[in-house]
């Protein structure tokens, strides 16, 4: 038996489909600075107002006060790290099919993205230092957020596309709050599968023409290994937390 046409959820795959290389290209211009592990150690940022903290965390946390100014946060899939950032200073309504959950940070996973993240570096980067520590941990807040926008627009999307398909079978297992049954009905193997292969194809057709002599090469593996060690994991944890919020404010048939 084929399954139903989803216009919703085939959209929002798509979407994410489209993410991909936004998240390679993030990884590759981040592989061209050694590791510079000192940006991410407390106390070594350089900054008197802050001398605990690590260049990385204050880099993240001035970027996300500009963002939240200026409204990123009101879209659901731009949910910050840092908690007590200013409101935003202008009007913006984000557009895209209405989510059926009462406030978006019940499902934020960004703190987990960083953590997983910077796990990643070490395997992309190249050890030791090359002084360039402000275009390094530039770089690495653009691929936090990049992926983290990812993970959450699936969370987000794919949910409520799948609820909307099946929404009786669904609200049994959200007022049942069965976590695992859940997990269980969000996941297809083998679209997980087709995305890891064409994560891994990407990565490397994206550097099939840099020459190793003057360009780091991010390993494609690395990439497909965060795929699925992370990106696919969390972002279906966040669908699991959405239906479940979602299933709550729900009313029944």
């Amino acid at each position: 038996m084929t399954a139903e046409p989803n216009p919703e959820l085939e959209a929002a795959a798509a979407a994410l489909a489209g993410m991909e290389e936004s998240i390679i290209l993030r990884l590759i211009d981040r592989a061209q600075f050694r590791l510079n592990a000192l940006i991410y150690e407390e106390g070594r940022s350089g900054f008197e107002r802050d001398p605990g903290s690590s260049l990385f965390l204050l880099r993240l946390r001035a970027q996300e006060e500009m963002d939240s100014l200026f409204g990123r946060y009101k879209a659901p899939e731009e949910r910050p790290f840092h908690r007590k950032l200013p409101a935003p200073a202008r009007g913006y309504v984000p557009g895209g099919p209405p989510l059926k959950i009462a406030d978006y940070d019940l499902v934020n996973l960004s703190p987990r993205v960083v953590e997983r993240y910077l796990e990643l570096v070490p395997r992309i980067c190249l050890p030791g230092y090359d002084g360039q520590y402000g275009s390094s941990v530039e770089l690495d807040i653009f691929a936090v957020q990049t992926i983290a926008r990812r993970i959450h627009y699936g969370a987000f999307h794919i949910a409520e596309a799948k609820y909307r398909a099946a929404p009786a079978r669904y609200r049994e297992m959200i007022e049942a709050e069965d976590r695992e049954a859940i997990l269980r009905e969000l996941t297809r193997p083998e679209v997980e599968e087709r995305v890891f292969a064409r994560v891994r194809e990407k990565a490397e057709k994206l550097q099939s023409g840099s020459d190793p002599r003057v360009r780091v090469l991010a390993p494609p593996v690395a990439v497909e290994d965060f795929y699925r060690s992370t990106v696919i994991p969390l972002t279906k944890e966040g669908e699991v937390l959405y239906l479940l919020a979602r299933g709550r404010d729900e009313p029944r048939l």
